[in-house]
């Protein structure tokens, strides 16, 4: 029921700025955090940003200073916003989500959008 669609991905040459979205859909309000994983070809998936409901960020040191994070409740959708791209950062992006009730934590995961910084 509960679905995440990632968008805004593409080919992009290095130093250049793409803008990731992931929209949330279903009965659900809000996420506890919400974060973007990435996957490049060969490597495990590692984590790229996360925001908690509160607005808290945390970003991985390879990305620190040139992607932010942002979401928007009312849209229930949050941002990667990624500048000066490097072709180190060519990978599948997965936006994460987790949400809490009383049975527990719940993570959804996205199908994922491909980002490409080649000159």
């Amino acid at each position: 029921q509960v679905q995440l669609v990632e968008s805004g991905g593409g080919l992009v040459q290095p130093g250049g700025s793409l803008r990731l979205s992931c929209a949330a859909s279903g009965n659900i309000f809000s996420f506890y955090v919400m974060g973007w994983y990435r996957q490049a070809p060969g490597s495990q998936r590692e984590l790229v940003a996360t925001i908690t409901s509160g607005g808290n960020t945390n970003y991985a040191d390879t990305v620190k200073g040139r992607f932010t994070i942002s979401r928007d409740n009312g849209k229930n959708t949050n941002y990667l916003q990624m500048n000066n791209l490097k072709p180190e950062d060519t990978a599948v992006y997965y936006c994460n989500a987790k949400r809490l009730d009383l049975r527990g934590e719940y993570t959804y995961w996205g199908q994922g959008t491909q980002v490409t910084v080649s000159s």
